[in-house]
């Protein structure tokens, strides 16, 4: 299945698994996550390199199959790392620490087969959400087929999920419509028109995270088919998803949309990074982030941008909390505001970081809507100074 939609390019995502799976039966606990991150994020940045190569400077259109390889391959590295530091920790007992304890070699095949079962099941390899692989393993060991009572809630929650998957989809094809009308009227270009410069950017925004929604939404379906990611926690909800539509568009804070966009991905990048740096978790976490996305011109300037607007974010509800405190109609007001401007914002954002090259910085900035995430820049560098 991975080579009929990646084609020879799935030898890209085939040579890292079974890599990786070689480096955790034959290293030791203590220094394996280290090698293992940074020969998988290696191979990663060459991969990610030739596609700079092709797009920067050849100027080439890259092949939708290698884009579709090198997504997968983004998608393992959250497996691979997330593994691998399960074994550092010692949550996870390695076939090398099993073999110590006087079993034959010839079971290392046997050993191996549920990490390359974890690390290529075709779901999580073109859309995830991350799971971990204690859930996975426990997981296919208690399949049941026989039971129809679980077999019917798997197929329930798969259409209901397909269902919105399709609604979302005809809601993104809609929204994509109108930007075409919209860049007609504007002539392809923001030059301070206020009501077309927030309208485009809002709008081809919405379009970019319907696109995420809906694509969650599938990767999750296909999941559930399977009955991944239906275990309940203590809110009653599914415990693997990426999609909190209702969360991520009507918050008014920055840094919760930030916990919450791509939710098993934010847990991965605060597990890797944040709970482990020592000099400015917040701004590692997010130069990680660009590092794994690509490290697209446009990627990095969202990204440091993004960082920027969470840690401001912080500062401002902390400050405004007790001048609106006693009275009903500030509050609403004051969430109304900071709603709107965490809508631009993240949408400013979500633009940059989707569009990718340098010349799309320079039209963002050029826009009236580059004001947003200004302000709060202007905040932290304010507090910045305070606190000096």
């Amino acid at each position: 299945m991975a080579i009929v939609s990646m084609g020879p390019y799935a030898v890209l995502v085939f040579i890292p698994a079974v890599l990786s799976v070689i480096l955790i039966h034959s290293l030791e606990p203590r220094t394996v996550h280290k090698w293992t991150f940074l020969t998988q994020m290696g191979w990663q940045t060459l991969c990610h390199l030739w596609l700079h190569y092709k797009d920067y400077y050849l100027q080439e259109s890259t092949d939708i199959k290698f884009i579709t390889a090198l997504s997968s391959l983004m998608l393992l590295t959250q497996r691979v790392t997330s593994m691998s530091l399960d074994v550092h920790e010692g949550e996870i007992m390695i076939p090398a620490q099993i073999m110590q304890q006087n079993h034959l070699d010839s079971e290392i095949l046997y050993y191996s087969l549920p990490y390359f079962s974890y690390m290529l099941y075709f779901p999580a390899l073109l859309g995830g959400p991350l799971c971990s692989f204690q859930i996975f393993k426990i997981h296919m060991e208690n399949l049941k087929t026989s039971d129809w009572k679980c077999g019917a809630k798997h197929l329930w929650s798969f259409f209901k999920k397909c269902i919105l998957f399709f609604l979302l989809d005809m809601l993104r094809m809609f929204v994509r419509n109108c930007i075409r009308v919209t860049e007609l009227s504007n002539q392809g270009s923001l030059q301070w028109d206020v009501p077309k410069d927030i309208l485009l950017i809002w709008i081809t925004a919405l379009m970019f995270r319907l696109a995420y929604y809906s694509q969650w939404l599938l990767s999750e379906s296909l999941n559930n088919l399977v009955g991944l990611g239906l275990g309940n926690d203590s809110t009653g909800k599914a415990t693997l998803s990426d999609a909190d539509i209702w969360t991520l568009e009507t918050t008014n804070k920055i840094s919760e949309f930030a916990r919450t966009w791509n939710k098993t991905t934010a847990d991965w990048l605060r597990r890797m990074v944040f709970q482990r740096s020592k000099v400015q978790p917040l701004l590692s976490t997010f130069a990680f982030s660009a590092w794994w996305h690509g490290l697209h011109p446009a990627q990095i300037f969202g990204f440091i941008l993004w960082a920027a607007t969470v840690k401001a974010d912080y500062y401002v509800h902390r400050y405004m909390g007790s001048f609106i405190a006693g009275s009903r109609f500030l509050r609403i007001f004051y969430k109304v505001l900071t709603w709107m401007q965490t809508q631009l914002v993240t949408a400013y954002i979500l633009v940059a970081v989707e569009l990718r090259s340098f010349s799309y910085v320079l039209v963002l900035c050029k826009s009236v809507c580059a004001v947003c995430p200004l302000l709060y820049v202007l905040v932290l560098i304010g507090m910045s100074i305070q606190a000096k």
